[in-house]
């Protein structure tokens, strides 16, 4: 584990400790070189600290406290009695910024929901800056603890602090040995944890510590040690990685990659997506935290390097039609999402159309394996497979993987999960055990959601929503509500001022839903505009194309294999229940028509399932009224839909 806080100790003791002597035990652990504007800047927070806490001389105060899931660090923690007080401070600020406030309020309820000891402890968050004006010191409660945040200056400290202890109720005193070495539970989202992992954090620093979740490591280290032995042993080797949604398998595979990524490594890794929405975000978002955190470094410079470790798997493909005989560079690739890659009627069509390739006649995993093959001695693909994600036409599944490894490749070594089989993963009717040189790894499947750390349950619960089981929807939902609530209502506009009053600090927020959606358009819900994957993502609150605004809607192909904290569901009549059973509609022209192939049907089953499941802290749903005027929206599309979702025990807004 990373050290907790660069500097700690009781109160009376930093009272008399020289400001020099506090420094360099600061500096004595800082990882990084420092400028002297940091410097500079401990020094001003320590002495303002020194004179504000002369009259409290109880408790524990630390610098530069880790804070769990942003992979960041907090100024000062503050610690008396009962109270634990966040304090960011902005030296020379003569303004309270919004995104300060958000800083300092984001570290308070990322300790409170991540750091086992925080957990339901009153913890205040203040924004220090330390020459504006003096504001009024006004509490405000919420129900996890956590407080709205507080902006004073350099001369109110004391005043807050004292404010605070004489008028939140007390409770029992915190125990500073027991909170300072309770466990981290961080679960970041894929952007932060990407961005974690690609400034050489180590995944066991930025995932979960309880028992629930600790085979993300062990899958890690597993596809690292087939990695070596294939490297060893000269085998070419591929390997199937499973897991629920939201358990972490892009996180695995970014975290081979990261880890390998130089290219005087010699298992240098790549990883490739042909999730256009996720690879363009990942990369955005890297690119810029590596602009932030290396003073000189370009976006250009950046870029490279971004793109040399993870790609587009159509990029990947197009440079190995160059010359059908050379070696990628990479002797390690990791596919995202692989069930979905075309099936040999999709990839033959594409290859004849698009790229002039005649008689093309490779599915896409047989292609990608031949690429692989031409290695002469060693290569590994790890071939991370995720359960009712397919959302496409003409994708090939499992059984792609499994014919071109069983008559085209037999001397592949194939390590396999465990829970390959099982029908969720489209591999029912496969059994990977008849192919040579295979060993089944239970450590290489995933179990246990991290996107919803409120609601580990949330995509068993999708699961019985999606297949008309609403009792067991029911009784799933009441495991967890308390902590990851789901509203449904028939009205926009109070959902968005329901998410807007749910989400704080940082935590993003936006609109989701079915590409299908498009009698959504009324509604002021446009499926159909283009979005900037990476803007609607990464921007700012401030910033009109962020999902912030509730404007932009994302749909199943944006927003798969990324999360935001809060989502608003757009529920429309192409997934209708009527009957005691749903059914299966597209809108083409002017008018509905049903879906009857089994394969369409899956495919929009799925794409609620992937819109269901993007939430880490909770959502609401909303189903529109119709309009008896409009044809293709009567109330009877919307109505049974309404009334079947709140059967699945959802309350109304």
């Amino acid at each position: 584990m990373t050290e907790r806080a660069y500097y700690s100790a009781e109160i009376s003791n930093f009272l008399n400790e020289s400001v020099d002597s506090i420094i360099g035990k600061i500096t004595q652990k800082h990882p990084q070189s420092l400028e002297h504007l940091q410097t500079g800047a401990w020094s001003r927070q320590i002495e303002i600290l020194q004179k504000q806490l002369s009259a409290i001389a109880e408790g524990h105060i630390l610098f530069e406290v880790q804070i769990p899931r942003m992979g960041k660090r907090a100024d000062v923690v503050l610690i008396h009695r009962d109270i634990i007080f966040v304090l960011e401070f902005k030296v020379g600020a003569d303004n309270y910024l919004a995104q300060d406030i958000r800083q300092a309020h984001g570290y308070a309820l990322d300790l409170s929901s991540f750091h086992e000891g925080s957990h339901a402890k009153t913890i205040v968050p203040i924004l220090i800056a330390t020459k504006a004006l003096a504001s009024e010191v006004h509490l405000i409660f919420r129900p996890d603890h956590v407080y709205e945040p507080l902006t004073i200056n350099e001369l109110n400290i004391y005043q807050a602090i004292r404010h605070c202890i004489e008028n939140i109720r007390a409770n029992e005193p915190i125990n500073y040995e027991e909170w300072i070495s309770s466990a981290y539970k961080p679960t970041p989202n894929i952007i932060e944890a990407a961005q974690a992992l690609y400034s050489n954090h180590d995944v066991k620093n930025i995932a979960r510590h309880d028992a629930s979740a600790q085979n993300l490591r062990v899958t890690s280290k597993s596809i690292q040690d087939i990695v070596h032995s294939a490297r060893l042993n000269n085998n070419k080797t591929i390997c199937f990685v499973t897991g629920v949604p939201g358990a972490g398998k892009t996180l695995v595979g970014l975290n081979i990659a990261t880890a390998q990524a130089s290219k005087t490594n010699d298992e240098h890794a790549v990883f490739l997506s042909g999730n256009g929405p996720l690879v363009e975000v990942l990369r955005e978002a890297l690119v810029r935290d590596q602009v932030d955190r290396c003073p000189g470094t370009t976006k250009e410079k950046a870029s490279r390097e971004v793109e040399s470790m993870i790609q587009n798997i159509h990029h990947f493909r197009d440079e190995a039609l160059k010359d059908l005989r050379k070696a990628p560079p990479e002797r390690v690739v990791i596919f995202d999402e692989a069930q979905r890659a075309w099936n040999l009627a999709s990839t033959s069509k594409f290859m004849t159309q698009k790229r002039g390739q005649e008689n093309f006649n490779q599915s896409e995993p047989e292609f990608l394996i031949s690429v692989m093959d031409r290695h002469e001695d060693w290569c590994v693909i790890v071939a991370l497979i995720g359960g009712g994600q397919e959302i496409n036409t003409g994708e090939a599944g499992l059984q792609g993987w499994f014919d071109a490894l069983a008559t085209k490749f037999p001397n592949w070594h194939v390590h396999y999960s465990s829970k390959l089989s099982q029908i969720e993963y489209a591999g029912g009717d496969l059994n990977f055990s008849d192919l040579p040189n295979v060993k089944a790894e239970p450590s290489l499947h995933l179990a246990t959601s991290m996107r919803s750390f409120r609601a580990e349950k949330l995509s068993h619960m999708v699961h019985y929503v999606i297949h008309n089981q609403a009792e067991a929807a029911a009784d799933c939902y009441k495991k967890f509500k308390h902590k990851f609530p789901i509203k449904i209502t028939r009205d926009l506009s109070k959902a968005k001022a329901w998410i807007k009053a749910q989400a704080r600090a940082n935590e993003t927020k936006g609109v989701v839903a079915s590409s299908g959606a498009t009698r959504l358009k009324p509604e002021g819900i446009f499926v159909k505009n283009r979005l900037s994957a990476a803007d609607w993502f990464l921007n700012d609150v401030d910033d009109v194309r962020s999902c912030h605004f509730l404007e932009d809607v994302a749909t199943e192909f944006d927003i798969q294999g990324l999360e935001l904290d809060w989502c608003l569901v757009g529920w429309d009549a192409d997934y209708r229940y009527g009957d005691r059973q749903f059914e299966h509609w597209k809108f083409t022209g002017t008018t509905w028509k049903q879906r009857h192939q089994e394969a369409q049907k899956r495919y929009l089953e799925n794409a609620y399932r992937v819109l269901l499941t993007r939430a880490r802290h909770g959502m609401v749903i909303f189903v529109p009224s119709g309009d008896d005027a409009d044809q293709t929206r009567y109330s009877t599309f919307y109505d049974c839909t309404f009334s079947y979702l709140l059967s699945c025990g959802l309350d109304s807004l």
